[in-house]
């Protein structure tokens, strides 16, 4: 290996130093995701990078923008964060599970769901009726029963209407009826952004479709909900995406981007790893090779708990739209 090669490849490589930087009860938030940027190691940088791509999704007017996440975070107070990203204009459409759904509706009709722990005996809690979602605790009557009376209500209302309705047109329709600022449905029905749940029959909202069909013939056309993703994304000259975990929201939303030849931006926060070959863990490196992410796009995922690094780079993105 020549002494040139050497010299010329530390130089293509060895351009920025790392700064260091320190902390202060006066410091904003913008000074510190800038700090982050500068100090570089080790998720920081990524929590810069995602900010800074997102903040570009969001100025970019060609780019059909998909946020997609995981029903869990709606049963935290991150999903205040996640209404604002529909209301805000960071979000064309919105995939997710019906996780995400029971929840909303839950906490939308005043249902409380409280501050627990990681080490509570689960079996003392199903004794006195308490479910548990990591460390959060829901009185049984705060989830199902409150979910079977709202949805029931709904039903009942909309085939008086019509037999058969997509589920976007259905989660616009709860959306409408509740009164929340802080619920995800009711912004997209007031922003008129489809709600895609490929999943919708996964959960407590629609366990009780299923159970209402039987009497009322309710029917749930699910191909709509696929058609009209469909328009979107070809209708699209460009698709990007801010994906929150995994499962099927996140397949989803790679998926339909592949008909464009894949996103143009994406931004994954996760926990998963790659080790298993699952698709919670896959990489966007490895999307590419499905045609799910370009080669081109600007991409970065994030590792740790969507809770404490979505804020910051959400946080983030508004810092350098502000600063243009």
């Amino acid at each position: 290996m020549s002494d040139d090669f050497v010299e010329d490849s530390r130089k293509s490589i060895l351009t920025e130093a790392i700064s260091d930087y320190t902390v202060s009860a006066d410091m904003n938030i913008c000074g510190l995701i800038e700090n982050f940027s500068k100090s570089h190691g080790f998720m920081a940088s990524h929590v810069s990078k995602a900010s800074k791509i997102l903040a570009d999704m969001r100025r970019d007017g060609e780019v059909l923008k998909i946020l997609s996440f995981t029903g869990n975070l709606v049963a935290t107070g991150l999903r205040g964060v996640l209404t604002q990203l529909v209301r805000d204009g960071f979000a064309d459409v919105v995939i997710t599970t019906c996780g995400a759904v029971d929840h909303d509706i839950a906490r939308s009709v005043g249902s409380k769901y409280f501050k627990g722990d990681w080490l509570y005996d689960d079996a003392f809690l199903r004794s006195i009726e308490v479910h548990r979602l990591g460390n959060i605790l829901i009185p049984w009557e705060n989830y199902g029963l409150a979910i079977e009376r709202f949805t029931r209500s709904l039903l009942d209302e909309l085939v008086k209407e019509r037999k058969e309705w997509s589920g976007f047109e259905l989660l616009w329709e709860a959306g409408k009826r509740i009164k929340d600022e802080h619920s995800i449905l009711r912004a997209a029905y007031e922003k008129k952004i489809p709600v895609i749940v490929p999943g919708l029959l996964d959960g407590a909202f629609g366990t009780n479709i299923v159970f209402h069909s039987t009497l009322s013939g309710f029917k749930l056309d699910l191909l709509a909900d696929e058609k009209e993703l469909s328009n979107l994304v070809f209708s699209a000259r460009k698709v990007g995406g801010l994906i929150i975990g995994g499962g099927i929201s996140k397949h989803h939303a790679l998926w339909w981007s592949q008909f464009r030849e894949g996103m143009d931006y994406s931004v994954y926060i996760t926990t998963a790893q790659e080790y298993d070959g699952s698709l919670s863990g896959a990489h966007l490196r490895e999307a590419i090779t499905w045609g799910k992410v370009k080669p081109s796009a600007r991409s970065v995922v994030v590792y740790g708990d969507a809770t404490v690094i979505l804020p910051l780079v959400v946080a983030g993105a508004y810092c350098y739209l502000k600063s243009g």
